[in-house]
């Protein structure tokens, strides 16, 4: 496929696989990390692959790492995971009004493979262009859960020469990828919204510091975070 400026549209299926290429490190570097710690989690490889391909949600792939590991019942894992990702509601609800020009079946398939990373790199376009293509959405999507399908297997590969993966401390990897993204994001805001954004991060933290005394952490974090999104786009300006 020719990536020649004059051959690209914003909307194509090209534009939005370029436009992914820059996350690939963040999905390069968590899938791999995944594979290894699923391997010490005493997953087999095609174990793994599946649950990439299935799941497709690093966070909650890495929480079900941990819960098979302490040997939690098969209903509290799949019941965490939903939790988990609940938040996926939201970023659907987020760019679903700019796809509306195209089918249920097709909306269907942007919201099944909208990750966090194409999430802000979707909200970034519309921020510029105010606008979405189901091409361009299409090439973003489907070029990160090639890449992350990858990663996860290789890294469950590595993972079996790799002696005590464990003692790595891979799973950091995770907030290290989510910190990345909410740097490049607000490094793209005017100064305005940046104020904005940064007292909404903070009222995050003072909301989720408190709501951790009451509440389970998956739940103090899923509470916090709705209440924080409703906050935010009601004094959007």
């Amino acid at each position: 496929m020719n990536f020649n400026e004059s051959t690209i549209t914003d909307d194509s299926f090209a534009q939005g696989i370029k436009d992914c290429i820059p996350t690939l490190l963040g999905y390069i570097s968590i899938g791999v990390a995944f594979g290894v710690i699923g391997i010490t989690s005493n997953l087999s490889v095609l174990e793994i692959f599946l649950l990439s391909v299935l799941v497709y949600a690093g966070s909650a792939q890495f929480i079900f790492c941990g819960l098979y590991v302490a040997g939690a019942p098969f209903s509290v894992i799949i019941v965490t995971t939903f939790i988990v990702n609940l938040r996926h509601f939201l970023m659907s609800l987020t760019v679903a009004p700019h796809l509306t020009r195209y089918s249920s079946l097709r909306n269907i398939g942007f919201g099944t493979l909208l990750t966090d990373e194409t999430f802000g790199v979707a909200v970034t376009k519309v921020m510029k262009d105010k606008q979405l293509g189901g091409n361009w959405m299409d090439g973003l999507n489907l070029t990160a859960y090639l890449a992350w399908i990858a990663s996860c297997t290789i890294g469950g590969v590595v993972g079996k020469w790799l002696p005590n993966a464990e003692d790595w401390g891979l799973d950091f990897a995770l907030l290290a990828m989510f910190s990345a993204l909410l740097v490049l994001s607000l490094s793209s805001v005017g100064k305005s919204k940046l104020m904005h954004y940064l007292k909404l991060i903070a009222l995050m933290a003072i909301l989720l510091y408190v709501l951790l005394y009451f509440l389970p952490g998956h739940l103090a974090v899923l509470i916090a975070t709705m209440i924080v999104a409703t906050i935010g786009v009601a004094t959007e300006k």
